[in-house]
């Protein structure tokens, strides 16, 4: 099931609280807080895509090579404060 993220209203009409809570896609929103009854809104938020976040796949994404075959040129710090072209087609070096 979903995790949906919502927001207490206060009395003033100013934002309160931020919470999250799992229902169903079907289930029609939230209109009050579960425990304490006081009213909410949803708020929309990025969704979560499986997969695509873990560290393995980043590796894979900034890997030298497939930077390389989608045209992108990667530097290197060096030690002395120079960058030096690990993999593409722009200059050897970059200057600070």
């Amino acid at each position: 099931m979903p995790v949906y993220t919502y927001q207490v209203i206060n009395e003033d009409g100013s934002e309160g609280e931020i919470f999250e809570t799992i229902h169903g896609m079907n289930d029609p929103p939230l209109t009050v807080h579960p425990s304490t009854g006081q009213p909410v809104r949803r708020i929309y938020t990025a969704p979560h895509i499986a997969g695509w976040s873990n560290s393995r796949k980043a590796k894979e994404l900034t890997s030298d090579a497939n930077l390389e075959k989608h045209g992108f040129t990667k530097y290197v710090r060096n030690g002395k404060g120079h960058y030096e072209k690990r993999t593409g087609k722009g200059p050897d070096h970059l200057q600070p």
